[in-house]
């Protein structure tokens, strides 16, 4: 059973994990660390967290749980600290946004008999801007939470029998919170969501960028959109660090979509005053209509 969990990372997502295992009946302790002690405190006030520590490793060695909660390459790096300070009571989990290095890094470090567990996940939730005082115990109801447990079936990867069960325990609490569990290979999840997450940041990005340009010093025109332009470049307002990390470890799937995107609307173009173009919105009508 767990009781004793701790978070590596206390801006939004961490934050809203906090609240949101309060929220599903969780009565044990929730720790938690930031680089930058104010999100930690913000956290602490809005009663995600019951204490803040100073030392995150000995806050992660006194937990079961840990929680890291922070860009990938921010994510692999305490992969590599923890590591050797946790032993086989201890189960490791992050919210990664990509998972094929992780995953791997979790195979080289963890999940062995002496060693602490290892469990990839993702949850496709989120807001266009971070930080703890957005944080919201509702944040994960009915997103999708993505595991890349590539060890289930693979021999190399041989858990104690207590963290195994920390593993399930922690599985029950992230469907308690209202996500919807998928099990998924690590480099099929990047493949996917460099459609369904990466391509819409980069496109709204890249929008938002051109009109700021066209229309930047006009700022009344920026409300001749209405909701359409509002809706299409409201993730325009996410911040760079957050993105940084999703562009380097994904940037081959990244680069095929937005290459497909690239000539889908180069034939969108070219089509603009042919039947070329209703077949488009037959097709577009089709994929919101699922």
């Amino acid at each position: 059973m767990i009781e004793r969990i701790a978070i590596v990372g206390t801006g939004l997502l961490g934050a809203s994990a906090g609240l949101a295992l309060r929220a599903a009946g969780f009565r044990g302790t929730i720790a938690g660390w930031n680089r930058g002690p104010e999100q930690a405190q913000t956290a602490l006030e809005m009663g995600a967290l019951d204490s803040v520590a100073t030392d995150p490793l000995q806050m992660a060695r006194e937990s079961q749980v840990v929680l890291l909660a922070m860009p990938v390459y921010a994510i692999l790096d305490w992969m590599e600290q923890l590591a050797p300070v946790l032993g086989p009571d201890h189960l490791v989990s992050d919210v990664g946004s990509t998972k094929a290095q992780i995953t791997a890094a979790a195979g080289r470090l963890f999940n062995q008999p002496d060693r602490a567990a290892f469990l990839p996940g993702h949850p496709m939730a989120g807001k266009e801007r971070g930080g703890a005082a957005l944080a919201d115990a509702e944040l994960f109801r009915g997103a999708v939470w993505m595991f890349t447990e590539a060890g289930a079936g693979n021999p190399s990867w041989k858990r104690s029998e207590a963290s195994a069960e920390l593993v399930r325990d922690w599985r029950e609490w992230v469907t308690a919170i209202g996500a919807k569990v998928i099990e998924i290979d690590p480099a099929r999840h990047d493949e996917l969501v460099a459609w369904v997450s990466h391509l819409p940041q980069f496109v709204a990005t890249g929008l938002s960028a051109l009109l700021e340009d066209q229309v930047g010093d006009a700022p009344e025109l920026k409300h001749v959109g209405g909701r359409g332009l509002r809706e299409m470049t409201r993730l325009g307002a996410s911040p760079y660090s957050m993105w940084r990390d999703i562009a380097y470890t994904n940037s081959e799937a990244i680069q095929a979509a937005l290459f497909a995107l690239e000539q889908r609307l180069a034939h969108i173009r070219e089509n603009l005053r042919t039947p070329e173009l209703r077949a488009e919105f037959d097709k577009a009508n089709q994929f919101r209509k699922e």
